[in-house]
């Protein structure tokens, strides 16, 4: 495929690595249906990306909602024809509290949200790239470093990352059988808005704060343009970008 037939949907397009894997996207040469809560910050990521706007469009979504998603679906063919990439990145975490504090309205937010959402995301486009012609497509799941290690206090979104590995196999394994791949990408400490805090301290495993080295989201965005650009009968199957010296790998 050319690059101006390839189309991809991004969730949690209006901030931080949704925005920028889908600015990456559309440099890249890729359409782009930006999807995310707000129509303000959606339509600022299209402004961003210059002159690829005409081939950006924004769609408020809500990820936990099957008819809402359904209808981004409906709105990205319509536009562009067909959908070749999913990039299942929308996600929110609870209030870093104790865990037996947390409210069941608390975690079952995170939970509708990054792990129901991204079962939606991929169920519906399971219906779309397997009824298209040329049939399949490409699937990835951001999965974060928290797949892997927790940090204090983050129960329910550990557990979510952690469920999106399973998705990630599952998908992988039972997209097969229509031309669709998934990979999932692990990411840790990209400075983004929401990750600007760790600069300045943040819980570690032995109750101490410390500040924590954050890196380029670019680093992020060319990772997800690399995977998102292999034929289909090649798949990254799982992927870790992180700051080099961020406290992972003997974290705790």
């Amino acid at each position: 495929m050319s690059g101006q037939d390839r189309i991809a949907i991004v969730t949690g397009a209006g901030s931080g690595i949704g925005r920028g894997a889908a600015l990456a996207l559309l440099a890249d040469g890729w359409s782009v249906a930006l999807a995310g809560r707000r129509q303000q910050p959606l339509e600022e990521t299209a402004q961003l990306s210059g002159s690829a706007a005409e081939r950006a469009m924004a769609v408020p979504t809500d990820v936990g909602d099957a008819d809402s998603i359904a209808a981004l679906f409906a709105a990205a063919r319509e536009r562009f024809g067909r959908v070749d990439l999913l990039f299942n990145n929308a996600g929110i975490n609870a209030p870093g509290i104790p865990l037996e504090e947390l409210e069941v309205a608390q975690w079952r937010a995170v939970v509708d949200i990054n792990l129901t959402g991204a079962f939606l995301c991929t169920q519906e486009a399971f219906r779309v790239m397997q009824a298209q012609d040329p049939r399949g497509g490409r699937i990835i799941n951001n999965g974060s470093v928290s797949a892997h290690a927790p940090r204090p206090n983050s129960a329910p979104y550990t557990a979510t990352k952690h469920a999106i590995t399973g998705l990630t196999k599952s998908t992988a394994l039972d997209g097969r059988k229509y031309d669709i791949a998934c990979g999932q990408i692990d990411i840790g400490n990209a400075e983004t808005e929401m990750a600007a805090r760790m600069a300045d301290g943040v819980p570690q495993a032995d109750g101490s704060i410390k500040a924590e080295p954050l890196m380029d989201l670019q680093h992020v965005a060319e990772a997800i343009v690399y995977m998102a650009g292999l034929p289909l009968d090649a798949n990254v199957q799982f992927i870790t970008v992180m700051a080099t010296k961020m406290p992972y790998l003997g974290r705790g």
